[in-house]
C-alpha cells in the first residue's frame, strides 16, 4: 500500500461499552490512538503512535488500555500495533464523544477531533464494507463496518511529524479478547 502523500496518519477512537482486562473494569472508558506512518508503505513497520486515555480513567484503567492498544495482549490491536516501532508516552486528555442520527463527534483535548457520519443509501440502510483487510485486521464483528466518511477530523500533536486532516472513516463494533 503506497501512500498518496508519502505518509499516512490516522486516529482510532474506541468507546468501551463493557469489558475488563485482568480484573480492571474498563466499562464506560474512551481512548484514542494517534498513528503516523512515514512510508513509503504502511507495512514498513516504522510507525509512530500515541495513546490518549480519558482524564477520568484510573491509573489501572490507563495501564490496561495502554497494554491492549499497544498490542500487548493480542487481540484486535496486535496487527496494527506491530506496525508501530515508536510508541510516544501515553497522555491523558478530556475525551468527549457524542453520536446523534449517525453523526459521530469527538474532541480529544486540544490535539484532535473526530467528525464522521455513517453513510446511508436512498432507502435509509447503512452502507457498509465487509471482509476488507481493515475490518479483518481490527477484528470488527463479522468483519463488517459502517462507512463513515469524515468532514472535520483533524489532528495536531506537536510530537508527531505532521498535523493532518482526515476524510475517510469506518464505524464498527468489536469484541476483543487476547
Amino acid at each position: 500500500m503506497l501512500m498518496d502523500q508519502g505518509w499516512c496518519a490516522t486516529s482510532l477512537l474506541l468507546r468501551i461499552r463493557d469489558g475488563d482486562f485482568e480484573g480492571t473494569n474498563l466499562a464506560g472508558q474512551n481512548a484514542v490512538v494517534g498513528f503516523h506512518f512515514p512510508g513509503p508503505t504502511l507495512y514498513d513497520a516504522n510507525g509512530i503512535g500515541r495513546i490518549y486515555t480519558d482524564d477520568n480513567a484510573s491509573e489501572d484503567q490507563r495501564a490496561a488500555i495502554e497494554t491492549i492498544l499497544q498490542g500487548g495482549s493480542g487481540g484486535g490491536m496486535e496487527v496494527p500495533a506491530s506496525l508501530v516501532s515508536n510508541w510516544l508516552p501515553s497522555k491523558t486528555a478530556s475525551i468527549v464523544v457524542s453520536e446523534d442520527d449517525g453523526k459521530i463527534k469527538a474532541r480529544i483535548g486540544d490535539v484532535g477531533k473526530v467528525v464522521s457520519r455513517r453513510l446511508v443509501n436512498e432507502l435509509g440502510n447503512k452502507m457498509t464494507m465487509q471482509n476488507s483487510a481493515f475490518s479483518m485486521a481490527f477484528q470488527l464483528d463479522d468483519h463488517h463496518g459502517d462507512l463513515s466518511p469524515s468532514n472535520g477530523t483533524s489532528w495536531k500533536d506537536a510530537d508527531m511529524p505532521v498535523a493532518w486532516e482526515g476524510k475517510s472513516g469506518v464505524a464498527g463494533q468489536v469484541s476483543w479478547s487476547g
